[in-house]
């Protein structure tokens, strides 16, 4: 009996432990089925699929006019997918094989040779990691894609994806600002590239051999333009090979920018900068002797009250397409170098190969000159140093400084005299020694030591010199600014009296665009705009730009009509029967370089002068006069707009 109890009591507790066991396995079932099911099956789905990114068609870049500037076109494109355990001469097989199709489908002349495919393949990881498809061939023909689509199982790892190829006008308008494209493999020093290396979302998530934009338009807007991914979703196996058909997610293609640039003003722009270089360097005129060495030229054409960008120039230019497909050749690059560069809003050098030779010529970035001094009257009339109505004796001369070898003369063009001149007069005759007496010497007389060069300072920047313009373009100069160098290295009487008549400080045709704007609008300083609307790639209105004011400048309206008046007297050339009073202000630059001293011509200019609609700057270094070396520019720049858009609001052709 004992031992009965004793089997019954054990045979009991082993049933129990057996329910107990599998009341846990059951339990333990649930749980994974019901609570932790999905979690597991994500990642199920993580491990038995393979998503390969597809690039956006890029939007495209129009003129005000909706002609295409930068234009993407569709193409097809073969890549190739490395597989684990894919060796080399599996690689040689398969090249082998892409040539024969190559030929016989291709275009036998364009094919590529075996040596080229299995480059292209990146075996050895050089630009790639394992899992980035490699592209193989571009611009597959309609027999290529058909015969590739029905024998996809006999070429494993192949693939057929749509990509865009970035065209661009062959006129090459305005080709600085636009930009153009780099693969993103080699854009991503550039900080914002840099971030996107970040980016988690796989519609957002940049391939390598993507092309983005590097520069201008083409990087500034590059969010927009560029659209989302695409994907294909491939199941794989446990030996990550391809088990069936790819689930696909279209790309969205990037939207559309439709400028402020108007293309027929942009190519008269440019023409005419070359046409007046041309002339200039085979001149007879002993007007335009110190043009002779001149070998580039900028404009930049604003209107008034919008601030839109209508023209920008900066020549001689260059045909963009030569980054297709997001690279350039050694040869190619060295023939461009001087041109990629925009010389309207930075420091560009001549181009001249030979350094020594470069080192004799100024950059894109000169002195003011005379186009200064309509500001120099409107900061002594502010400062009360004199009146609209006060006079001065021009002898010819001024001078500063002690008695003896460190006292300055200051001159006039050609050594004249003009006599009695009030502000506006001043203006006319482009007298020196009447800004560096009414204007330099006194503002320093009043304030003394270095207060009167920061007073100086203020002014400048509220007129957008020594600052950014506001434009967003990446790369944009502030200008360089002498006079504090000039104020600490000599005195602050030498700075102020050279920088009342514009020899101290050099900014960029924008900023001179800008500054012109601001005088013709009496004090409102507007943001160059340079895209008048974003639009969907079907159409539909995304955005559109309004004017922006940066600041205010608030001065009596008698000082402005001073300099107005002012203005319309000064003499310049290339104007005769132009049909509108207008505003101008021209300047000869002086500027030391490697020894010697250059003449830049430069001008600024603002029609019509009774309501301001278009104000232009044009900066022809070593153009001699800035009446003879850059007016005849502007003029033809004026008309281009008054033909295309029109100074009383309507075109005025024919």
């Amino acid at each position: 009996m004992i031992n009965r109890r004793q089997f019954l009591f054990r045979l009991n507790l082993f049933f129990v432990g057996t329910f107990v066991l599998f009341s846990v396995l059951i339990i333990r079932l649930a749980v994974l089925q019901f609570v932790e099911g999905p979690t597991l099956a994500g990642v199920q789905e993580r491990i038995s699929s393979r998503n390969v990114k597809t690039p956006p068609i890029r939007g495209n870049i129009y003129d005000s006019t909706g002609k295409p500037i930068a234009y993407s076109t569709s193409t097809q494109s073969l890549y190739f997918t490395i597989e684990p355990g894919f060796n080399n001469s599996e690689a040689q097989a398969l090249a082998e094989r892409l040539k024969d199709v190559f030929i016989k489908y291709g275009n036998p002349k364009e094919a590529l040779t075996i040596d080229e495919i299995i480059d292209n393949m990146d075996l050895e990881f050089r630009q790639n990691t394992i899992s980035v498809p490699r592209r193989i061939k571009s611009g597959l023909t309609n027999k290529e894609i058909a015969y590739f689509s029905e024998n996809r199982d006999l070429f494993q790892g192949i693939d057929i994806v749509e990509e865009s190829i970035r065209q661009y006008d062959t006129s090459s308008v305005a080709a600085q600002l636009i930009g153009y494209l780099k693969k993103y493999k080699g854009a991503q020093d550039l900080d914002y590239y840099k971030k996107k290396a970040e980016e988690d979302d796989l519609k957002l998530q940049y391939l390598d051999d993507e092309e983005v934009g590097f520069d201008g338009l083409e990087y500034m807007y590059q969010d927009i333009l560029r659209g989302k991914n695409g994907l294909k979703t491939y199941p794989i196996n446990a030996s990550g090979r391809v088990v069936g058909p790819a689930q696909i997610t279209k790309p969205e293609q990037g939207s559309d920018l439709y400028l402020t640039i108007n293309e027929n003003v942009q190519l008269k722009t440019e023409q005419a900068i070359m046409d007046q270089i041309r002339h200039l360097r085979s001149s007879g005129n002993p007007a335009e002797k110190d043009g002779r060495n001149a070998s580039t030229g900028y404009a930049v054409a604003m209107e008034v009250k919008t601030g839109k960008v209508i023209a920008m120039a900066s020549m001689p230019d260059y045909d963009p397409n030569v980054w297709s497909g997001g690279s350039i050749s050694p040869q190619e690059w060295a023939e461009n170098f001087y041109f990629i560069p925009n010389g309207a809003i930075n420091g560009v050098q001549p181009p001249y190969k030979e350094d020594r030779e470069r080192r004799k010529h100024p950059s894109s970035l000169v002195y003011l000159g005379s186009t200064q001094k309509p500001l120099s009257i409107l900061v002594g009339l502010n400062e009360k140093l004199f009146s609209t109505t006060s006079t001065y004796n021009d002898t010819g001369a001024f001078y500063f400084g002690r008695e003896g070898t460190s006292r300055v003369r200051i001159g006039n063009a050609g050594g004249h005299a003009y006599g009695l001149l009030d502000p506006a007069k001043a203006i006319a005759r482009s007298s020196n020694p009447f800004m560096s007496a009414m204007v330099g010497n006194k503002l320093y007389m009043k304030y003394r030591g270095d207060e009167g060069v920061n007073v100086w300072d203020r002014y400048m920047n509220q007129f957008g010199l020594g600052v950014l313009t506001g434009s967003g373009l990446i790369g944009e100069s502030a200008g360089v600014v002498d006079y504090f160098h000039e104020a600490e290295d000599a005195s602050a009487q030498s700075a102020l009296v050279r920088a009342s008549f514009g020899q101290m400080g050099r900014y960029t045709t924008l900023q001179l665009a800008q500054y012109a704007a601001t005088l013709a609008s009496r004090g409102k300083r507007m943001k160059p705009q340079f895209v008048n609307e974003i639009r969907h790639s079907n159409g539909d209105l995304i955005q559109s730009y309004k004017p922006e004011i940066l600041n205010t400048v608030d001065f009596p309206q008698s000082y402005w009509q001073e300099i107005e008046t002012g203005m319309q007297q000064v003499g310049v050339q290339g104007f005769d029967g132009f049909p509108y009073r207008f505003l101008r202000k021209t300047g000869t630059s002086e500027q030391s370089v490697a020894g010697k001293k250059v003449n830049n011509a430069v001008f600024i200019a603002a029609a019509p002068a009774e309501n301001p609609v278009l104000a232009v700057a044009v900066v022809v270094p070593e153009g001699g006069f800035g009446g003879w070396g850059a007016a005849p520019i502007a003029r033809k720049i004026f008309d281009a707009y008054d033909d295309e858009i029109g100074l009383t609001g309507k075109p005025n052709r024919g």
